[in-house]
């Protein structure tokens, strides 16, 4: 049996990956392959339980290394449980967020370094990369009007300005330094455009 793909969706609050991730399985459903669509943190029971940890409550309440721990935690048991399986069965993975997220967040915004991240993720979920990962960007006035529409950000989207344009710099600096995995799509676009963008960035596999 062939082995499934596993695609990513990173960026910063407000730029439509949840609703990407779900035009995406449909896309690709109608294409006749079996089709997981997930989110980090969570995506099994254990990495949901760790979710609430991570996204509620004040800003302060981890700093970047405890955070970066959690979320490696919460990682190797969704890779364990719900990725890998899917991969191994032929069906395609398409995740929200995945550890690119916490090389810009705790890496990028939080000072820790690439190494480390890296580390962590080898040995809670072993090394496991994507076959592909998008960027989706937007404009902060678009990403400001999207998040009031959504009635605002977790505990993660408050953190200040500073913080975010730091991840923001860092998900470029990523997606520059290896292109081969990597493509950035404007997500300022309408979302059916956004979709189509994405679709043309798999051709080769779909």
């Amino acid at each position: 049996m062939t082995r499934g793909r596993f695609i990513t969706l990173e960026g910063g609050e407000g730029v439509g990956k949840s609703t990407q991730i779900a035009a995406l399985a449909e896309a690709i459903r109608a294409r006749g392959l079996d089709v997981v669509a997930t989110r980090e943190p969570g995506g099994s029971a254990g990495a949901e339980a760790i979710r609430s940890l991570l996204m509620e409550g004040s800003d302060d309440r981890w700093d970047a290394r405890s955070e970066a721990l959690l979320f490696a935690a919460a990682r190797a048991d969704h890779v364990a449980r719900t990725i890998r399986p899917a991969l191994a069965r032929g069906a395609w993975v398409l995740c929200d967020r995945f550890v690119d997220s916490s090389r810009a967040y705790q890496g990028g915004g939080g000072g820790l370094t690439d190494a480390d991240i890296l580390a962590l993720h080898g040995v809670g979920s072993e090394g496991l990369m994507p076959d592909r990962t998008f960027l989706l960007t937007v404009s902060p006035a678009e990403a400001a009007r999207r998040l009031t529409v959504r009635g605002g950000s977790d505990r993660m989207g408050s953190k200040p300005a500073e913080y975010q344009a730091r991840l923001a710099e860092r998900f470029v600096e990523m997606a520059g330094a290896e292109p081969q995995r990597w493509r950035i799509v404007d997500a300022d676009a309408p979302a059916e455009r956004v979709t189509a963008a994405i679709l043309a960035g798999l051709t080769e596999w779909l």
